[in-house]
């Protein structure tokens, strides 16, 4: 059983995932970073400096002026960090598409490719060249 998981694991199938995963969690935080430290500025100060790390709706306790204290006090709907992962997400799904969009179009740019031309059989070769011979014996 061991020698079957070493085959396996050294196959690439193990290896390729353990690559995709670390190199999905660095794009995530990319993403993440992109997110917060570019885009919810922006579209804060679009809409006039809402912080949207702080929009939340309390539905139990004593009105609160922050979410932390929000969330004390009882139950808390914090929609605004919905907001900035629903915007991770949707970045991170648009730049998948456009990886798999780009490697279908290359897939399919290669399937349209022609094949290289197979070599003549050696006898055809052969043939050829006492055909050559032969015409150049005759002039």
């Amino acid at each position: 059983m061991l020698k079957e998981f070493r085959e396996f694991a050294l196959k690439g199938n193990l290896v390729d995932l353990a690559v995709a995963f670390i190199l999905g969690a660095a794009f995530s935080g990319l993403v993440q970073s992109v997110v917060n430290d570019i885009i919810m500025p922006i579209v804060g100060l679009i809409t006039g400096g809402v912080d949207f790390s702080e929009l939340y709706i309390q539905l139990a306790g004593e009105p609160q002026p922050t979410l932390e204290l929000a969330r004390e006090a009882g139950a808390t709907l914090a929609y605004g960090n919905f907001i900035t992962l629903l915007i991770n997400f949707l970045i991170v799904a648009w730049v998948l598409f456009l990886v798999v969009k780009t490697m279908n179009r290359l897939k399919r740019e290669q399937e349209k490719a022609p094949p290289p031309p197979a070599e003549p059989p050696r006898e055809e070769v052969l043939l050829a060249e006492i055909r050559d011979l032969l015409a150049k014996k005759g002039s």
